[in-house]
C-alpha cells in the first residue's frame, strides 16, 4: 500500500508558503508506516519542533491501473475521506535549503492519520466538497474540492503515467491555506462537508 500525498493544489496554500503555482502535480510518498486509523492519537515528534497540520481530502485506489487515461479515472476510486500530512517544517525547510529530498519531514512514523471511507455515491458532487479543520475548537482550515488546481481525475492520470497505483493506495490531494503548528495536548477536529469524521489528541 502506498500513500501518495499531492503538494501545492491550492493557489491559496502556495502563496502562503511562497511557493510558485505548480502547472502539473507535484506528488511524493509516505510509507504505510505513517498512517494511523481510528482516531488513534498523533504522538508528537521528538526529532521537531514545528510539526503542522495540512487536512486533506484522500481518495482510496479500488482498481489496478497504469498509465489510465483521464477520462477513465473515475473509475479507479469509490471512497472518499479526510486526512492529515502532518509535515515538520523545520525539518523540510533545512531540507528544502539544501536542495534535499522531504522524506524526513513528511514520511515519517504516525504522520499521516486518516478518517475512514465513505462510497462517493454518498455526495452529490465530489468536485465541490466542503471540509474543515477545528484546532482546539476554532477552525483554522476550511477547504472545497471546487478551488483544486488539478482534479481527482487528473491527479489519477498524471501520477499513473509513472507508478502503477494498486488496490487499497491512498491518494491525498493537497491542503487548503491556513496551515500552522500543533502541540502536545491539542486536539484536532476534521469535518467533511460538516460531518465531523475525525476527532483526535496530540500527545
Amino acid at each position: 500500500m502506498k500513500i501518495i500525498c499531492i503538494g501545492r493544489n491550492y493557489v491559496a496554500h502556495a502563496l502562503e508558503l511562497k511557493n510558485e503555482v505548480p502547472t502539473k502535480p507535484v506528488f511524493f510518498l509516505k510509507p504505510d508506516s505513517a498512517l494511523v486509523i481510528s482516531n488513534r492519537p498523533f504522538f508528537y515528534p521528538g526529532f521537531s519542533s514545528d510539526v503542522h497540520h495540512e487536512l486533506e481530502v484522500v481518495i482510496r485506489i479500488d482498481r489496478l491501473g497504469r498509465s489510465i487515461e483521464e477520462q477513465y479515472a473515475s473509475r479507479y476510486f469509490s471512497e472518499i475521506g479526510l486526512g492529515i500530512d502532518f509535515t515538520a517544517r523545520d525539518l523540510q525547510a533545512e531540507q528544502k535549503k539544501n536542495g534535499l529530498p522531504w522524506e524526513i519531514a513528511k514520511g515519517f512514523d504516525y504522520s499521516a492519520p486518516v478518517s475512514e471511507f465513505f462510497p462517493v455515491s454518498r455526495f452529490g458532487d465530489i468536485h465541490d466538497l466542503s471540509f474543515r479543520l477545528d484546532l482546539n475548537g476554532k477552525t483554522v482550515q476550511e477547504g472545497s474540492t471546487s478551488l483544486m488546481i488539478f482534479t481527482f481525475e487528473k491527479i489519477i492520470a498524471y501520477v499513473s503515467r509513472f507508478m502503477t497505483l494498486k488496490t487499497g493506495d491512498l491518494i491525498f490531494t493537497g491542503t487548503p491555506a491556513g496551515v500552522g503548528p500543533v502541540a502536545i495536548n491539542d486536539r484536532l477536529e476534521a469535518y467533511l462537508e460538516g460531518e465531523k469524521v475525525m476527532d483526535f489528541p496530540v500527545k
